[in-house]
């Protein structure tokens, strides 16, 4: 929980919390994998506390477009408990990190 707040504080803040980065895995690695975990699966506490989407759910693998995710990270959740990361992350960063996550190549 204390990971996901100092994220919204950060988001908050429009500071570059992925470090530079545009490489969609580095960019997942420094900043979703936090609540995601790091094989975009996240731990049981994350789901039952935030309510953390798993991110290799069959369900989740087999809607998932470069669309979705990019939009969920540019505006957060609806519930608010995933923040809003448009003006934390560049765009290049967010359209990378959708691609990623949305590539049958994710989470290698």
């Amino acid at each position: 929980m204390k990971a996901a707040l100092l994220l919204l504080l950060v988001a908050c803040n429009g500071s570059d919390v992925a470090g530079g980065a545009t490489d969609g895995p580095k960019v997942f690695a420094s900043v979703c994998a936090t609540c995601h975990g790091p094989a975009g699966k996240p731990t049981e506490a994350m789901v039952q506390r935030l309510g953390v989407r798993d991110l290799t759910a069959a369900e989740f693998r087999a809607r998932v477009t470069s669309a979705l995710v990019e939009n969920q990270v540019r505006t957060g959740s609806k519930n608010k408990l995933m923040p809003a990361f448009e003006g934390a992350l560049t765009d290049a960063q967010i359209k990378a990190v959708a691609a990623y996550v949305s590539s049958a190549k994710f989470p290698n």
